[in-house]
Parts: C-alpha cells; structure tokens; sequence
C-alpha cells in the first residue's frame, strides 16, 4: 500500500471529523423534536467497511462510543458487502444489537465511489417515542424489550434510493407523535446523505488507497498517544464497587456495581465479571452498553482532547460476561438503560484512584435523570415535555467540582431552554437554581446540584428518573459525600410528597414538583479547605453557615456572614 505524506494525513485527519461535524450540523437545524435540536442527543460519523470508527463529531455523545459501528456490522452481516445499493439508507434500533433504549434509533447509509462500497455514514438520534408501555420504574415498570416499542434490524427505509412506503408506514402507525419522529427521521436521512457525499468527495480526490492509509495512519497516532498515558500508570490489578439504589422495582434491595482494572505495561483491562446479574425491570443494557461505559472511563483518562476514533480503544479490553446489567440477555427490557451508567463510569475511576491520584475526581451526580410530562392539549393532539438535568461533578485534585452539570455520558448536551419549555408546554418554570449544601464537603467542595420547579397548568401525568436517591455520591482522600437526589411534590391542596423515582405520575392543574439533583462528592479534608473560600462560598449562598459550621468547623463566623444564618 502506498504511504500516505504527513501533509496529506492532517487533511483527512481533520477532514473526516469535519464531515461528521457537517452531518451533526444538519440534523441539528432540520430534526422536530428538542432533544434533538436543543438538548442534541446524538451523535454522526463515518464507519468503515469493517464497522470500525473513522470519526465521530466533535460533542457527540461519549456513550454512545460503542454505538455506530455495531448498528453497521449487523447490516454487514444481514445483506453482505455487496448487498447495498447507492441511495440505501437502512433504520437500525433493534435493543440486544445496540443495547440500548429503542428511542435511540440509527440511521445509516453507504458511502460509494466509482460504484464500490468505500464505507458508511451513520447517526443515532433520540426520538421523543418509538411506541409500546411507558418507560420508568416501579410496579408497572417494563420487564421485557417487546413492552418497549417497535424494533428495527439494519431495514431499508430506502433501497436504491426509493422510499419503503410500507415501513414508512409501519413507524407512522405504532408511534405516538409521527409527525416529530418521522421529520426526525428525514433529518437523519439528510445527515447520512450528506455524510456519504462528502466521503466520496475525499476518495475521489486523493483515491481510496491513500484515504485509507491516512486514516490507518491517524488510528496509530492515536493509539500511541493513548498508551504513553497508560505507561504512566503503576502496572497493577485495581478495584472498586459501588451501589445503585435499586432496580426500580424491588426499591429496597441495592445493586452492587463492582469493577477489576488491571493496568500491564501500555494496556488496560476493566473486567465487569462480578458486576450484578440483569434484573426484571427497565434497568439493564445491552453489551455495548458496558462496553460504551468502559470507553468513556478509558477516553476521559487517557485521550480526553483528541478526537474520537477507532485508535482511542485498541489499548483497552472488556471482559464482559453476557447476563449482567450491564450486558442483559434477550429479552430484557432496556428502558433505562443509561441511569446506571454513570455511577459504573464513576467505579472505575474510583478503582485507579490509588494509582493515580492527581487525575480522579471524587463522584459525580452519577445518573442521566431527566423528567417527561405527557398529556392532551385542548384540541386532543398529544404533548410530551422532556428534559435532562444537571447535577453536581465531584471535587477534582486541585479545584471544586462543576456545577449544575449534566453526566459523564452526556458531554455536551444541553437542558431545554425554560423559554422554549413554557411556549410549547402547558407548565410555568418558577425555579431553576443551584441547589445550597448539596456539594460535598472537602478541601475542593463537591459542584452542586439544582433545585428545578415546575407549575403544572393542565392535567397531565408524568415521570420521575433518578438514581443517586438513596445511595450518595461518594467523596474521595477525606472529601464528604454529596446530597442525594429527590422530588418533591407540592399538591395544590398544600399536601406535600417526596418522591425518589417514580412512573406515570398523575397531575392536576396548580400542582407543583420540584426535582432536586446530587451534588458532587468533595476532595481532601474538609478542614483543609481555606477560610477565604469558605466564607466565599456563604457569600454566595452555596454553603449555608450551618454547614460551614458542621463541615468545615467553623465556630466563630465573620459578623456579615453570620448575620446571613
């Protein structure tokens, strides 16, 4: 094979994350639904014939890094290479391939030049519904994937660039809002179509050879860089464990989450062999599922500023045995498939934190908890109100936590705009604060959760997706957990109920819900903690002088600030 000059490699280097930076631009501008164009629950790039990354878009969504590429390989697998026509686009969701919640739907379509198959071009994107039983926990939780919605496996919505009007029907007759998903739809279709252009485009200029041997050479680049990091790390075998509140149904019994990282020489094994077995509720996911959290552990430790590709992961192994949470045999609901994510993310980095102290934050809000409303306007036609909240990170080895940020998982995502929220929804926003003594305490305080209120203007019913609601965010070398998550709901009757997580709620017009988020686990002795930050910090309302006096062992507070007690 030819080798490709250097010049030559930083243009495809930054080429292929431009395309797929391109595809994500378009689906942002012309999908229906919010989380979608505002919050951007996504992500697009560029697979090659083998199913292997060649780019993801700069803030595509860290979890779904093990995502793209699978949906791909079982089309490879169903039709063959040579089983795709240009202007094919096939839908892609089925659960125990891509081992998540059916909302998260791919699309993907193949990349031609001078008639050969050179690739694919491929999004994930969240639908606001795919059909089936509502997704949440408690009694009426789902306990099997077919409850769930309509499954899709790697099927042409276009073959040969003709419309399967039979399948286009089939998702317009078992969804709840056609109109939001199936524009959502086309935008993934101009995404990947674009995406698939521009990649032609590459290849025809420089020819496929050189293209794949620039991108060959960009993958060992990459990988390099992440082994030098690894290098760095004492050889060893680490492990941690931690819980999750329940599984959503039996809310008394927690789930241990427990993790083995061997680190030898410049490669890193994180063996999930003693995480929990799957349970009988929405709370599992599929292998990739734990193969995606393992990589977002990997990348943020040792390749947190370089693009997203294939060469990121050689260096890492999964030992992942079928039948736990984290790798759910069919047909194992899927529902909440995230909520456990984080808080294993968070595992493994507590298990590296004796070997490398001065990159491990303490924990972090440790879920991907959001709300949904859902009911009927005036006129009958349905609404469903969703939103992700922020939360507390973990205080860091020199610095505090971030506040009111959302998880690990989530990167870049966005909450939905309270404006955008109280136009298109019947709910007034009363509240959207930082949460005061939520952080944990420590010598970097923990960031801090929020305190959120809606006003509910008509009947609807709703739910509530938390965890981190019994068992805290942990703090790290003497740092002090963070407050735990919880609702609470305020009656239009004055009666109040507190809430840990809950599905399909019922509201009535004048009742309000307020969602009050983790705070982040704090780093280092409390004590250790300068008085000037401190007192900075009850200035501003994030520590309340009680706390200051209980966490921080303050007796005797300046005058100014303990009048504010």
């Amino acid at each position: 094979m030819k080798h490709a000059d250097p010049i030559t490699v930083e243009v495809v280097r930054n080429a292929v994350v431009a395309y797929a930076d391109e595809m994500a631009e378009a689906l942002c501008k012309s999908a229906y639904n919010m989380m979608i164009y505002e919050v951007r629950d996504y992500c697009c790039g560029l697979i090659d014939t083998e199913g292997r990354m060649i780019s993801q878009n700069r803030g595509g969504l860290p979890i779904f890094l093990a995502d793209l590429g699978v949906a791909v390989e079982d089309g490879i697998r169903k039709y063959g290479l040579d089983g795709f026509s240009e202007g094919d686009v096939l839908v892609m969701n089925h659960g125990h391939v891509c081992g998540q919640h059916l909302n998260n739907v791919v699309v993907y379509a193949p990349c031609f030049h001078d008639g050969k198959l050179i690739g694919f071009a491929a999004n994930r994107a969240h639908w606001v519904d795919i059909g089936g039983g509502r997704q949440g926990f408690g009694s009426n939780a789902t306990t099997d994937i077919f409850s769930e919605g309509l499954q899709m496996r790697s099927l042409k919505i276009y073959k040969a660039g003709e419309l399967n009007e039979t399948l286009y029907q089939i998702i317009s007759d078992n969804i709840r809002y056609p109109e939001a998903s199936l524009g959502d739809l086309r935008a993934q279709v101009a995404s990947c179509q674009i995406g698939a252009k521009r990649y032609a485009e590459l290849v025809g200029r420089y020819g496929r050879e050189t293209v794949e041997e620039c991108v060959s050479t960009i993958w060992d680049h990459t990988d390099q860089a992440v082994r030098r990091v690894i290098e760095r790390i004492p050889d060893g075998v680490y492990t941690a464990e931690s819980f999750l509140d329940n599984d959503g149904r039996n809310l008394d019994t927690p789930l241990r989450i427990k993790v083995s990282v061997a680190v030898s020489g410049s490669t890193m094994t994180v063996d999930f062999s003693e995480m929990h077995p799957q349970v009988n509720s929405p709370l599992n996911s599929g292998r990739s599922g734990g193969i995606a959290a393992a990589r977002v552990a990997f990348k943020a430790l040792t390749s947190p500023e370089l693009d997203v590709n294939e060469g990121c992961f050689r260096a890492l192994n999964v030992d992942l045995p079928d039948g736990t949470i984290l790798s759910a045999r069919p047909p194992a609901a899927l529902g909440q498939w995230s909520i456990a994510l984080p808080t294993v993310i968070d595992t493994i980095l507590k298990a590296l934190a004796p070997a490398v102290p001065e990159l491990i934050p303490a924990a972090h809000k440790g879920d991907m908890g959001g709300c949904s409303f859902f009911g009927f306007y005036e006129d009958g036609s349905r609404f469903l109100l969703m939103n992700i909240f922020g939360g507390g990170w973990g205080g860091r080895p020199h610095e505090d936590g971030e506040s009111a940020a959302v998880s690990v998982c989530q990167g870049d995502v966005r909450n939905t705009p309270v404006e955008l929220q109280e136009i298109k929804y019947p709910f007034i926003i009363e509240q959207h604060a930082l949460r005061p003594d939520s952080g944990g305490a420590g010598e970097h305080r923990g960031g801090l959760g929020i305190a959120l209120t809606y006003r509910v203007l008509r009947d609807c019913r709703g739910n509530i997706n938390f965890d981190r609601t019994v068992t805290p965010p942990w703090g790290l070398h003497g740092g002090k957990q963070g407050a735990v998550s919880v609702a609470v709901i305020e009656r239009a009757d004055g009666t109040l109920e507190k809430v840990q997580k809950a599905t399909d709620v019922q509201f009535r017009a004048g009742d309000r819900v307020t969602y009050l988020t983790a705070g982040g686990g704090g780093y280092g002795d409390p004590k250790m903690r300068s008085r000037e930050l401190v007192e900075e910090d009850i200035a501003m309302g994030i520590v309340s002088p009680e706390a200051a006096r209980a966490d921080y062992g303050y007796t005797e507070l300046p005058q100014k600030l303990a009048a504010n007690s």
